[in-house]
């Protein structure tokens, strides 16, 4: 439980120090909930354990979002795709948490963002039944999205779809091929930065007093007979060898939010004969990152492919094309785009526009993969993205399955079988407490020249704090008004501010410096650079705070610039395979991969 004389912002602050507290804790205490998993889903569990008055510890083997949960395609939507599927129950959740993030919840981080869906036109007059047909079609399936996102009331947090002719289309998308298109109807759904939705929420747990460590993997399940007691821990910040570096933490109630590495969870249990009974695929989306002059459009674009539906997506100055939808079985730490991937991006979306895109547009690429709950389905694409939870020992709980969108719900449902578990009446308040940064947003964006003339910044730049950070901008302009020198653009990078740096370092958790460039800020994929450019000042910046000399600086530095080479071999090796070894080429920061053989047979440490 969190001092309530502490303001939620400061008890928020996941800083140095509250590290050092937390492990202590962990060592410690015995906690109601212990959460594996620092993604969206873990966090959000964490929110929900902790608002409920539980004693609650959130832990991540790498960053916080490191894994799915920081290379999505960026939107808080129903999924449109999914009505046709007949997914009605799964497109009307979403759609109600949609509504709820920008609305309530999130409204600093999640924003209306328009799409087109095109119009295809046949030839000649013999076509007009199936143009109308398919604008009937088509209207009527987004009209049915927002009817299931409640046709009326500031709830829905979006405007309503609207019809376009061809010459509407080509006014707000001039980049549309003018040819074979009939038009288009504009809706709108939910913009995020994923990354920091998920820090938002691991932070709105520490500021309710959950215990939030990340850099620390669980190496195995303690138990008491047939029954979860806790989880042995590696602190991947300490040497190897350090006496401190492995340690058992107590829970009544273990929850694995493990996403893709869930069947890792489950092999821990293979010692007595369990069989959890779910199975989670990987599939791989990849993702390209384009500067905005590289298309004309003031919206995005839904397309349909032959096997998926491909997303053309404003963000910021950039436009961000995917996605792809293939099995992937190989290294789940450091999923690789290849070559074939980039290629058949790039074919897709140059179906539609007038001037063909190229590598040479490209600014940056990443590839993530969506935990999909296995079925018999051929194709990844056409498995279900509902949840499920499970408790395939006494005290261990594990979530999978899933959308970014309702990670509310499934940290509700999964917390709700932890709580009768545990005993007691404990409903979840999550549908009704704003994360930090949420309240006072809307009225520090309507007065924010007078907060930027008070600060004497630019309001442009109070504009770009308070998309990011909401009503926690004022943190940030607090240590510009102690070092104004914080206020200069990051090298490499102008629209962050070195302030940024230090922020993420001192209150959001970040340890590393590919922490900062790849998830507090997108600079490893919104710039041709990938970050190299930006990466000795941030490390200075992160140093400072962080008590780094100067060879731990360049070893960061070294190791960053080793990850983007290897990102960009591995984008162009021709497949899977090839892109898979290119990647693997550089170690990870914390060790991850390099100690990960010695516990594939993480069973034999439980107890």
């Amino acid at each position: 439980m969190r001092d309530p004389h502490v303001p939620r912002s400061v008890a928020g602050q996941l800083s140095p120090s509250r590290r050092a507290v937390d492990l202590r804790r962990l060592r410690a205490e015995r906690f109601d909930v212990l959460i594996i998993g620092g993604g969206v889903t873990g966090a959000g569990a964490a929110v929900d354990a902790a608002s409920r008055g539980l004693k609650v510890a959130l832990v991540e083997a790498r960053d916080l979002a490191a894994g799915t949960s920081s290379r999505s395609s960026k939107l808080i939507h129903g999924g449109l795709r999914y009505l046709e599927q007949l997914e009605f129950g799964l497109v009307h959740e979403a759609l109600t948490e949609r509504g709820l993030l920008a609305t309530r919840l999130a409204p600093h981080l999640v924003r209306p963002v328009p799409f087109l869906v095109p119009l295809p036109a046949g030839k000649g007059l013999f076509d007009l039944p199936a143009r109308l047909f398919r604008r009937a079609y088509y209207g009527a399936g987004v009209a049915a999205y927002d009817a299931f996102a409640g046709l009326f009331g500031g709830g829905r947090g979006m405007p309503l779809h609207r019809h376009l002719s061809r010459e509407g289309a080509r006014r707000v998308f001039p980049s549309l091929r003018s040819d074979g298109l009939a038009g288009a109807i504009r809706y709108h759904d939910g913009q995020v930065d994923d990354a920091r939705l998920v820090v938002t929420l691991a932070r709105t747990a520490a500021s309710l007093g959950a215990t939030v460590v990340s850099s620390a993997r669980a190496v195995g399940l303690i138990r008491q007979a047939r029954e979860v007691t806790g989880v042995r821990l590696r602190d991947l910040e300490e040497p190897a060898g350090s006496p401190d570096a492995e340690f058992e933490v107590r829970a009544r109630t273990v929850i694995a939010a493990t996403g893709v590495w869930t069947d890792d969870m489950s092999r821990m249990l293979n010692d007595v004969g369990l069989r959890p009974g779910i199975r989670v695929r990987a599939s791989k989306g990849v993702h390209l990152v384009l500067p905005r002059s590289a298309i004309t459009g003031e919206t995005g674009l839904i397309l349909r492919t032959a096997s998926s539906v491909l997303f053309v997506i404003p963000w910021g100055g950039h436009w961000i094309i995917g996605t792809t939808d293939t099995d992937w079985r190989l290294d789940r730490s450091h999923p690789a785009a290849s070559a074939s991937d980039i290629d058949y991006l790039l074919r897709q979306v140059n179906t539609v526009l007038d001037r063909p895109l190229t590598t040479a547009d490209i600014e940056g690429v990443y590839a993530g993969l969506r935990p999909l709950l296995a079925g018999e389905a051929d194709s990844t694409s056409k498995l279900s993205r509902e949840h499920a939870v499970i408790e395939p020992m006494l005290g261990l709980l594990l979530v999978a399955g899933g959308k970014y969108t309702t990670y509310r719900v499934m940290a509700a449902d999964v917390v709700d079988r932890a709580v009768r578990r545990l005993g007691g009446q404990r409903p979840s308040r999550t549908a009704d407490l704003p994360l930090l940064g949420a309240d006072g947003y809307a009225a520090m964006w309507r007065d924010r020249a007078d907060l930027a003339r008070r600060h004497g910044v630019p309001v442009g730049v109070v504009e770009h704090l308070l998309e990011r950070y909401g009503s926690l901008t004022l943190d940030l302009l607090a240590l510009v008004d102690v070092d104004p020198l914080l206020a200069a653009p990051l090298a490499g990078a102008p629209e962050y501010l070195a302030a940024e740096v230090t922020y993420a370092a001192r209150a959001e958790g970040a340890l590393h410096l590919e922490d900062v460039l790849t998830r507090r800020t997108r600079i490893s994929i919104e710039t041709t650079h990938r970050g190299l450019e930006s990466a000795e000042h941030t490390a200075e910046l992160m140093g400072a705070v962080l008590g780094w000399d100067a060879a731990r600086q360049a070893r960061e530095v070294a190791h960053y610039r080793a990850r983007v080479q290897a990102e960009r071999q591995s984008q162009l090796m021709p497949d899977d395979a090839t892109a898979d070894a290119a990647r693997l080429g550089a170690p990870d920061v914390r060790g991850y991969a390099a100690d990960r053989g010695a516990d594939d047979g993480a069973a034999g440490l439980a107890r």
